[in-house]
Parts: structure tokens; C-alpha cells; sequence
């Protein structure tokens, strides 16, 4: 038997004699424990070493995270969500059978415990225990460092030890839910409506990515999970409402990186006789802002990078940014030729069909967008590789269209979007026709959508927001699987 099969049996026997002397080992009668968190500032005034009848009394319950035992004595601490708090048992005062028990105790069991606030000679506010009780028996022990883990797949793999064992952890994933908080009540302040639109398409469309498909057996029809919800929350703004917003889950058949999971969060928003220079002067009020909320400041250390997200932030066009950062020369960004000979020199393998803008696309992906550490606005994106998105009026090979990228990190894409009926369709037909074998780009056109826009859209601008990119920036996670609850991993050897 290895050592982890002989620490599982040990627990088992230790539960199954705590059974057999009368101790429930599931109970779910202690009613109404307090927060340990509400409980430490009512010891502000306890002086170190004062007696057990002094302190006021309480009731709480936790996970054993540690245990000292000194024969008729032990200390423990225990946590829950708001904090921890050490236990102290003493043999005299339990009684000794109760006591007898307590000792077959272990790390990782939750239990509740009444007693009174005291003070250890070192100061350590501590509760006495009056009452021992056993709420739920741990079967597996926790891992021997209480205070970390160290494999970063098992902490991704086995998220709940990960939880209870690494309270930074915990604090990343209440950095998340009140980033999703704040920005509802930004856009929500400003006249934008949440909604929701479905998760199940019968044709994928507004990015271009490979979709999940399934198959739904009453209709006998296939349905894709949604790549991006943004085709829906137009048909929405052609239906009147002129400001709306989404936090939705999408999912894309794609590889696994530190910025890539197959199912992600996004922000969408959408707002009628308005611009892509709206959208992106809203996106700097808000982000900075939300720093400023959750982090203190607008300056910020990202894997060890300084980032001032402090307005005004920078400002290129596609082309002065492959000049002034990614050191192309001017003159081959107006020559075709030039540029598609200038990616292949680069090693970009180019699809037949590709033209002069999607080669320069990959130039800026190649030479550019890691160097953009600070807050950078890229905008005038080639009409080629932005299909949903309005034509500059003053030059139709560039759309009015931006990009925001942070540690060399694309966190925002918006643009004016496109209305006129007639050029949608031809674009998508053009695309179509020039998919090849990209199985990122969608056979099928969306005919539907082409009669929504139809029926007349007002202009309008709109945005979307990787949410885990922007909780990567904002806790300092390198991963983005350090903010997604339970990532997508492969599945573990033998299971």
C-alpha cells in the first residue's frame, strides 16, 4: 500500500470510530455560526493573558487548518470565509470524554466550536472552547504545507484545496466578482440595459473562430455554442433598444495557452448614434476607473511591468504603429507588393486569398502588440480583416475600428458598426468565398441577421471586453487560467 492509500485508510478508520462512539460526522444542526471576521474586532480591547470569564462569549465554525496538541491541551486554528481564528481546548473545561474525542480530530475536518474570547501571552486573540463539535469529517487530508500548494495543475485540476489552502487565491476570485459588480454599475449608470441572448445558435457568427457544435434532437436541427453574442444584441438595437449590454460566456474549439481557454467571459456593449471614438473614450473612463476601485491606483505592476493606466493613453493608427513601434519602413505600407513580401520575409504563411490587409494585420501581431505595455489604442484596422465593421468614409480600405491593448495583451476591440444591408451581405459572401480551409470562418451566411439590418439600424458603435484578461491585469495573474474557477485541462491519467 503506497503512503497516500495508508493516510486514506487512517481516515477512514479514525471517522469510522468516531461513527461507533456516537459522533455524527455530517450533522447540519449548528445553526447560525458568526463570521470570524466579525468576531476578531470585538477582541480589540481584551488584554493578553485575561481570563476566559472575562472575554465575551461566541459561536463559530470552520475547517481545522492546524493543530498543536500538548497532552490535556491544544491549540487549532480555524477558517471560513471572512478569516481565521485560533481554538483553544483544554481537557478540564471540555470534560474528558468530549475531550478523548477531539483528539481523534483532523486538519481539514469542519467543526463548530462556542467558547469565549481570550488573549494568549503573546497576544494572539483566541476563542476557549466551552463546546466542541463535529460538522463534517475530512476524508482526505490536506496537503502538508497548509499554507500553499506548489503543482500549479493539481491547484488548477483541484481548485477547492487550491481555495482552501491559498487565501490569495480566494482574494483573486473576490477581485473578480467585484470587477463584473463594478462594471454593471458603470454601464448600468449610464443608461445601458443588461440582457441576454442565447447560448445555442443555429449559425455561429460575430468573430471568427471555430465553434462547438451539438445537435438538438426535438427540432433535429445542429446549434453551435456562441462564439461572440454581438450579431444578437444588434438585432436588439435594431429592435429599439439603443444601449445594451452583455457578460457572456462564449466558447471557441481553440488551443489552451495562459491567454486562451475554450470557454471565456466576455463584455458586449452596443449603443446607437454613437462612434467608435465614443466607445473608446467610455472604455478609458472605465477602466482606469475600475482600477482606481479595486487596486487603490492607476498605476500598477504586472509581472513585474510598471503600468500607468492614468488618461489620456496612447494613441496609433495600424500603420504608424508598425512604423513608430514595429520599425517598418513607411513607404512599404503604401506599396502592396511590398507588404506582402515584406510578411513573407517575416515567415507569415498567408492563406492564397489573403490580401495586403491581413498581411499587414499579421506584421502588427508579429512586430508590434508585445511591445505595447502601457494603455494602447490601435484604430484604423483594414476593411479585409474587419468585416462587421463601417468603412472609414474618407478611405474604404480601413474601417473605423480600434483595438485596445494592455501588456501586449489585445483586452478590447470596438468599431463603428456596419449598417447598410447590402454591403454586410457582399462581405460575408466575400468571406465565404475566400474561406478555403480556415474552419475559423463560418460557411454559412446568416440570412436572418441580413433581414434585421433590413428593417434599418440606427448607426451605432460597440465593444467587447475580454473580462478574464482585464482580471489578469487588475490581480497580477500571468494565467488566465488563474482566474477562471476550474479551467479546461486535459483529463488526468487513469480517470
Amino acid at each position: 500500500m503506497d503512503n497516500q492509500s495508508n493516510i486514506l485508510k487512517q481516515r477512514r478508520d479514525k471517522a469510522q470510530a468516531l461513527a461507533a462512539s456516537g459522533v455524527k460526522l455530517f450533522r447540519n444542526d449548528f445553526k447560525a455560526p458568526q463570521p470570524i471576521a466579525g468576531i476578531l474586532p470585538r477582541g480589540e480591547r481584551i488584554a493578553a493573558e485575561s481570563h476566559e470569564e472575562n472575554g465575551p462569549g461566541c459561536r463559530v465554525a470552520g475547517r481545522i487548518m492546524s493543530m498543536r496538541n500538548f497532552g490535556k491541551a491544544a491549540f487549532f486554528h480555524i477558517q471560513d470565509e471572512s478569516g481565521r481564528i485560533q481554538i483553544y481546548a483544554k481537557r478540564d473545561l471540555l470534560g474528558v470524554e468530549e475531550f478523548k474525542l477531539f483528539k481523534k480530530w483532523d486538519t481539514g475536518d469542519i467543526v463548530g466550536v462556542r467558547g469565549r474570547l481570550f488573549k494568549t501571552k503573546t497576544g494572539e486573540l483566541s476563542i476557549e472552547a466551552t463546546e466542541l463539535q463535529m460538522i463534517t469529517k475530512s476524508m482526505r487530508p490536506l496537503p502538508e504545507k497548509f499554507h500553499g500548494l506548489t503543482d500549479v495543475e493539481t491547484r488548477y485540476r483541484q481548485r477547492y484545496v487550491d481555495l482552501i489552502v491559498n487565501p490569495e487565491v480566494r482574494e483573486t476570485f473576490r477581485k473578480r466578482v467585484e470587477i463584473i459588480r463594478l462594471i454593471r454599475e458603470f454601464l448600468s449608470n449610464r443608461g445601458f440595459l443588461e440582457v441576454e441572448t442565447p447560448m445555442m445558435q443555429p449559425v455561429p457568427g460575430g468573430a471568427t473562430a471555430k465553434p462547438f457544435k451539438t445537435h438538438h434532437n426535438a427540432l433535429d436541427i445542429d446549434l453551435y455554442l456562441r462564439i461572440a453574442p454581438e450579431l444578437y444584441l444588434k438585432r436588439l438595437v435594431v429592435g429599439g433598444f439603443e444601449k445594451v449590454f452583455e457578460i457572456n460566456r462564449n466558447f471557441r474549439n481553440e488551443g489552451l495557452s495562459t491567454r486562451h481557454n475554450p470557454e471565456f467571459t466576455m463584455l458586449e456593449f452596443y449603443q446607437a448614434y454613437a462612434t467608435y471614438h465614443d466607445m473608446l473614450e467610455l472604455t478609458e473612463e472605465m477602466i482606469s476607473w475600475l482600477a482606481a476601485e479595486v487596486c487603490g491606483s492607476m498605476e500598477l505592476t504586472y509581472q513585474g511591468q510598471e503600468v500607468d493606466l492614468t488618461p489620456p493613453w496612447q494613441r496609433y493608427t495600424m500603420d504608424e504603429a508598425l512604423v513608430e513601434v514595429g520599425g517598418v519602413d513607411q513607404a512599404i505600407l503604401q506599396d502592396d507588393d511590398a507588404i506582402m513580401q515584406l510578411a513573407k520575409d517575416k515567415g507569415i504563411e498567408l492563406q492564397p486569398e489573403a490580401g495586403p490587409g491581413k498581411a499587414k494585420t499579421e506584421l502588427f501581431e508579429l512586430l508590434v502588440e508585445e511591445r505595447l505595455i502601457n494603455p494602447t489604442f490601435v484604430t484604423s484596422y483594414p476593411t479585409e480583416v474587419s468585416p462587421l465593421a463601417r468603412r472609414n468614409e474618407e478611405d474604404p480600405s480601413i474601417t473605423d475600428r480600434f483595438e485596445l491593448f494592455v501588456t501586449g495583451r489585445e483586452i478590447a476591440n470596438a468599431f463603428s458598426e456596419l449598417n447598410d444591408p447590402v454591403d454586410q451581405r457582399q462581405r460575408f459572401e466575400r468571406q465565404i468565398a475566400e474561406r478555403g480551409n480556415d474552419e475559423e470562418v463560418h460557411p454559412v451566411l446568416d440570412d436572418d441577421y441580413i433581414r434585421a439590418l433590413e428593417y434599418g439600424m440606427p448607426p451605432a458603435a460597440g465593444e467587447g471586453i475580454g473580462i478574464d484578461r482585464l482580471v489578469m491585469l487588475l490581480t497580477d495573474s500571468p494565467s488566465i487560467r488563474d482566474v477562471i474557477l476550474f479551467p479546461h485541462l486535459k483529463p488526468e491519467a487513469g480517470r
